[in-house]
């Protein structure tokens, strides 16, 4: 299911229905490229689709969440480049074992590398699994984990927390980078006046090179005559005059037991965030199956909205014990009055066949 709902750049797409496996697909239109969040089943995902993938973010490597890598790994094989993947701790493990499961005598030059990411604290650990060496691991160093984000480019950032699931569970927010814009207002307070050098401060905006390379701008003397003046620090220019903004945002969340510890993790990480996709396993009267699974009723969840007010929930990953009550779902939910419920259907994927449905044709 599509989602459009006044992004700047991102355009999210969950590959499943209420039922399915969850796989959240978050396409990043100026870069051209794309994140995936968890790899449940992803056969039906178009190759193009797959190759377009540059990160992917795992929460947790229980099967629902994790056996479609190797359909990823099939995909995107022969593509030259290298695939990071993030996760909990012990990813790299389960990586290397699936990877190992197959032959590669006859591997290539050209094929993919992956990077995997373990989030472990407030450390990062790296490996490589490169595909031209037959994806034999390799470690590559780790680096200490600075502030929430753990992926970041020109126009995105994604952040991480982990919470628990009777295992290290991941907790993602993907979150819009401002866009260049600036405030008539705070440009008039600081004495300058509109001309050129806003175009050569947009092209520094969007290239990186804010704070690196000076521009003349131009000012009112106190004759009232416009002169230039040269700016040595662009980006404090830029913070001087911008008009401030927040970018907007999609939450992650599956696979967590309510617990207090749970709760202020999610809270933190996901406040305010404009699409929270969230995990909603049980009925309010399955609530003892959601205690000993360690996952979330209705009633949780509910709680948890009144904590985070998004603007857009959609509730993913019900239970199959639930399978027949998936209106009900919808019932029990009662998130804040400025949060609006995004519906999808019980299922995307179609059953498996049956023998007697299989064209004599192709038997």
């Amino acid at each position: 299911m599509a989602c459009r709902l006044s992004f700047r750049y991102l355009e999210p797409t969950f590959f499943a229905g209420l039922l399915d496996d969850p796989v959240l697909w978050v396409k990043v239109r100026p870069w051209g490229r794309s994140l995936l969040f968890d790899c449940g089943q992803l056969h039906h995902l178009a190759k193009r689709v797959l190759k377009s993938v540059a990160a992917v973010f795992i929460s947790h490597a229980h099967m629902d969440h994790f056996m479609g890598f190797d359909t990823l790994v099939r995909q995107v094989l022969v593509s030259p480049r290298t695939f990071d993947v993030f996760g909990p701790p012990g990813l790299a493990d389960k990586v290397e074992h699936k990877l190992a499961a197959y032959d590669w005598n006859l591997h290539e030059h050209f094929w993919c590398s992956f990077r995997v990411h373990e989030l472990s604290g407030d450390r990062v650990y790296r490996w490589i699994f490169p595909g031209p060496q037959r994806f034999i691991r390799c470690f590559e160093g780790q680096d200490d984990r600075v502030g929430g984000t753990i992926f970041e480019n020109r126009w995105v950032k994604v952040e991480a927390r982990q919470a628990s699931h009777r295992i290290p569970v991941l907790v993602y927010r993907l979150t819009e980078k401002a866009g260049f814009s600036l405030d008539a207002e705070r440009i008039a307070t600081q004495g300058l006046v509109g001309g050129p050098w806003i175009d050569v401060l947009k092209r520094q905006f969007y290239h990186g090179l804010l704070g690196r390379t000076p521009l003349n701008a131009t000012r009112f003397d106190e004759n009232g005559h416009t002169i230039a003046c040269l700016v040595e620090n662009t980006r404090e220019l830029y913070e001087n005059i911008c008009r401030r903004q927040s970018g907007a945002s999609i939450g992650y969340l599956t696979d967590i037991g309510f617990s207090r510890q749970n709760q202020t993790v999610v809270t933190a990480l996901l406040k305010g965030v404009r699409l929270l996709v969230g995990e909603c396993a049980f009925l309010a009267d399955h609530k003892q199956k959601a205690r000993r699974s360690f996952h979330l009723c209705t009633r949780d969840m509910n709680r948890l909205l009144a904590e985070i007010q998004p603007d857009f929930y959609m509730p993913v990953h019900l239970s199959k014990s639930c399978s027949h009550r998936s209106g009900d779902l919808y019932l029990e939910l009662c998130p804040p009055p400025e949060t609006r419920l995004v519906c999808l259907p019980d299922r995307l994927l179609h059953r498996p066949f049956l023998p007697c449905e299989v064209p004599m044709d192709c038997m």
